[in-house]
Order: C-alpha cells, then sequence, then structure tokens
C-alpha cells in the first residue's frame, strides 16, 4: 500500500514539474512573439509620422504651385 502511494507521489511531482516547465517555456515564446510584434508597430507608427509630414508637405507644395499658376 505504502508503495503505491510512494509512486502516485512521485508521478504527481513529475507531471507537475512536466507542466512547469512548459508553461514557462511557452512564456518565454509568447514574450518573444509580443516584443517581435513591438518592434514591427514601433516602425509601423514611425512611417505613420512620416506619411503625415509628407502629406503636410504636399499640401504646401500644391498651395505654391495654385499661387504660382494664378501669377501667370
Amino acid at each position: 500500500m505504502t508503495e503505491a502511494i510512494i509512486v502516485a507521489v512521485i508521478s504527481g511531482l513529475c507531471t507537475l514539474a512536466g507542466s512547469w516547465a512548459g508553461i514557462r517555456q511557452f512564456n518565454k515564446l509568447v514574450d518573444f512573439r509580443l516584443s517581435r510584434l513591438e518592434e514591427k508597430v514601433d516602425k509601423h507608427n514611425c512611417l505613420v509620422e512620416r506619411m503625415a509630414l509628407v502629406e503636410a508637405s504636399a499640401k504646401s507644395a500644391h498651395h505654391r504651385l495654385d499661387e504660382f499658376a494664378d501669377k501667370l
């Protein structure tokens, strides 16, 4: 009877250790993927900011061209 209890305790501890190791490895993977996603989002945000500046510059250039065309 005591042998069965010892085997059950040992197998329970091994299962617990295996589950803990798997969860820990999965969390590392999720952290890595989140950091890569954050890098991509940062690049996208920089692109959006740059495009807003380009649009403002293009709008200014169009106004100057319109004024130049009116003077001709």
